[in-house]
């Protein structure tokens, strides 16, 4: 989630190399969200450059405010909405274009998706290790003092609206056995999931099931994200963390809050696992499973 988490950019940045004469001409735009902690400069810069060779595809990263900084700062309603300005003032973008996020980065896509009013329409949507139906942990900030403001604030309660306001995290903490409290005082990931029974917004689904590929890339060896599992939208139950729930016993998915089930039924879905950890995807893999879906033609 965090930059510290290293890619395998030395063989990734060959291989960029070796595909670099591969045509722009007619192809679908891409956008790159990064994750949390980290910024479109350094590796970003080097994965994006790499998609845009293997997929002949031009790309690039889209940055929130000044990157690393407000990753951790700037609540996440304000992220999808500075994506939002930003997306639609891209001209490229018009006609329509992919999205590749990474970890955290999946939130602000997903919110550029289904709450983007008047935005050009997103095709192919590739997701990294996204915590897609929330996490049970803030991820760990490291140090510095930007981490010891973020850990001060953490030692409040994480639905206090002021960390709410103040830490992009807390946004999508769902912590089981108190459900409660965070359909009430979570103020990003519940909107998102359509999950207050009295909020559902059917403009949000509609957006959400236009795609034509929803890619779903989960780490087997992922550490961040409590669960990993939630790459793929399953979760611990409402009431702890003693069961597990699969994709498909999740309510989420059985009342099809946010059209996900609908997406699945027409074989749009792609629940892919790879091996490493957290945002570890090695060479062959991107070639594999997210390449292919940022070589369409226009």
């Amino acid at each position: 989630m965090a930059k510290s988490l290293q890619r395998p950019f030395l063989l990734l940045t060959v291989a960029a190399v070796l595909f670099s004469t591969v045509s722009f001409s007619n192809a679908i735009p891409f956008i790159v969200f990064h994750g949390i902690g980290d910024q479109c400069s350094g590796g970003v810069s080097n994965f994006t450059q790499l998609l845009s060779s293997v997929s002949g595809s031009p790309g690039s990263c889209l940055e929130i405010g000044n990157g690393e900084k407000d990753s951790w700062f700037m609540p996440l309603v304000q992220q999808a909405s500075v994506a939002c300005e930003k997306v639609k003032q891209m001209k490229e973008l018009s006609q329509g274009y992919n999205i590749v996020a990474e970890s955290q980065g999946n939130m602000v896509a997903r919110g550029l998706i289904e709450f983007c009013d008047d935005a050009p329409p997103v095709v192919n949507y590739v997701s990294l290790g996204g915590p897609h139906a929330g996490i049970a942990a803030v991820p760990k900030c490291g140090d510095g003092p930007k981490c010891a403001i973020v850990e001060d604030i953490l030692k409040l309660e994480i639905y206090n609206d002021f960390v709410q306001d103040h830490i992009a995290p807390s946004g999508y903490v769902k912590i089981p056995g108190e459900m409660t409290k965070y359909l009430e005082h979570s103020q990003y990931l519940p909107k998102l999931n359509n999950e207050r029974p009295d909020e559902r917004n059917s403009t949000f689904k509609d957006r959400f099931t236009s795609l034509h590929n929803l890619v779903l890339v989960m780490f087997q060896n992922d550490t961040t994200l409590i669960p990993k599992e939630t790459s793929w939208f399953g979760y611990f139950t409402d009431e702890g963390f003693g069961t597990l729930l699969l994709t498909q016993q999740t309510k989420l998915y059985t009342e099809d809050w946010i059209g996900l089930k609908a997406l699945d039924d027409v074989g749009k879905v792609k629940f892919v696992s790879v091996s490493g950890d957290h945002l570890m995807i090695g060479f062959q893999d991107v070639v594999k499973y997210v390449a292919p879906y940022l070589m369409q033609i226009s």
